[in-house]
């Protein structure tokens, strides 16, 4: 089959449950989209479901569309590593075999959030590695607090 064109859709962090090396990356029950679905009363995905996204992963708020109007896949990450860009570089074609720093357990570094600071006027907190709803609980009201 020839195709005229090809649109590649990403929706980063909307994870369709834990990859096989889920342990290696503290990822176990990883499950964004199931676990959005779980949690909703209503969970209205028209679009996404036409294009086949529910026959990876069956929904209960979600019918499954009858006949796909796209082609969807679960990609398993060959690349070294655990970030965005990396995923981003594979679905392209680029396999790395050596992780990017991602300065997941030492925090950026000092010299860099200092000028960050001095540029924007603002101080830096939690530069660490975490989950979005995490440290918004823990630095949200913080990050409030210091709004000019």
């Amino acid at each position: 089959m020839r195709y005229k064109r090809i649109f590649t859709i990403v929706i980063d962090s909307l994870g369709i449950g834990a990859m096989d090396d889920a342990p290696e990356y503290r990822d176990q029950g990883s499950d964004t989209l199931g676990h959005i679905d779980e949690r909703m009363a209503e969970f209205r995905i028209p679009n996404l479901a036409g294009l086949g996204l529910t026959k990876l992963h069956p929904l209960t708020h979600v019918k499954e569309a009858g006949k796909a109007a796209g082609y969807c896949a679960r990609l398993l990450e060959a690349s070294a590593g655990k970030d965005t860009m990396t995923g981003h570089w594979e679905m392209m074609g680029l396999r790395t075999t050596t992780p990017f720093q991602t300065f997941s357990e030492t925090g950026f570094p000092g010299e860099l959030l200092e000028e960050l600071s001095r540029r924007t006027g603002r101080r830096i907190i939690g530069n660490k590695s975490a989950s979005g709803t995490e440290i918004l609980d823990e630095l949200g009201e913080e990050e409030i607090a210091q709004e000019p």
